[in-house]
Formats: C-alpha cells, structure tokens, sequence
C-alpha cells in the first residue's frame, strides 16, 4: 500500500438546499456518510454540517478521485438513507460540491471548524470559501508569502520533524 497524506475539506448541498438533515435524521445521515467513506478507505477526521448541508475533513487515498469519491459517498447515502426512511422522508444531494485541499499542518484547523459548524452558523462566523458547493473555479487562496518555506534547508528541516519511525 503506498504512503498518502492527502487532505480534503469537502462540502456540498441538499438539492434546492432543503433543510432536509434534520436533528433526527441528522445522525442516520452522517453514519451513512461516514460507513461509505470509511468503505472507500478514506481517512475521515470530521463530518458535521447544517439542515442543508454537510462539511467533511478526510484524508481521501491517491487511488480514487475525489470527484468519484464525492458521488458515491453522495449516492450511497441518499439510497440507503431513502431505502429505509419512514414517514415520507426522502434526501436529494445537488450535484456539486466544493473540494479544498490542505497540507497536514492545518489539519486541527480545518476540523474545528468542521465540528462548530453549527456554532459558526449561529455566530454568523463562517468562512465564506469554505462553504462554497458551486459555482466558477479555481477560486484560489493566497497567503503572504512570509508564511511558506521557501529556503532548502528549512523546509526539508520541517518535513523531517514530521517523519514517524516507520521506514518506508
């Protein structure tokens, strides 16, 4: 098996953006999202999200496209979860979604603010880009240039303090 650190914050919609992950659905949905995921063999640090919709912090394995990744997370849930709900309760994904890729140093950032979603919500607090799901891309983020390595020596020096003791 190859060595990945590959990490994705992922977010996308209910179609029409329907408050339709309600508090008593809300964690029959996530479990769903969650088995799948874990079914692909992804990493999955956070998943979170509001009545319309869901933010997910996974490490996804090189092998599978996020695109690919994405849809059968999407479609699986939506079936099972539409195969054994009750009371004329039904979940539509939209088709898009938004993908954002990071490095391993923000990684506690991005599930914080995966697990407040909520709160951030209700604050009124969120980061815009990260809730995106649709429209033109790339929209690209850039940061000052002070906050990248870019001696040699540095940043082999930085990514040798993340080595674990397991050889390759």
């Amino acid at each position: 098996m190859p060595y990945w650190q590959l990490f994705y914050h992922l977010v996308w919609a209910t179609k029409a953006r329907a408050p339709l992950i309600t508090t008593d659905v809300e964690a029959q949905v996530h479990h769903l999202l969650r088995q799948k995921m874990i079914d692909l063999e992804a990493v999955v640090f956070a998943l979170n999200g509001m009545p319309d919709h869901v933010h997910v912090v996974a490490a996804i394995p090189p092998k599978i496209s996020v695109s690919h990744f994405i849809g059968q997370i999407k479609a699986v849930s939506a079936t099972k979860f539409n195969h054994t709900a009750g009371d004329g309760q039904h979940l539509v994904w939209q088709g898009e979604y938004g993908a954002f890729s990071f490095d391993g140093k923000r990684l506690p950032n991005y599930v914080r603010y995966v697990d407040g979603q909520k709160e951030h919500h209700q604050a009124n607090s969120t980061i815009a880009i990260l809730e995106r799901h649709d429209g033109p891309g790339p929209q690209l983020l850039h940061e000052a240039s002070a906050s990248y390595i870019t001696d040699d020596a540095a940043w082999r020096d930085e990514l040798a303090g993340l080595a674990t003791d397991q050889p390759l």
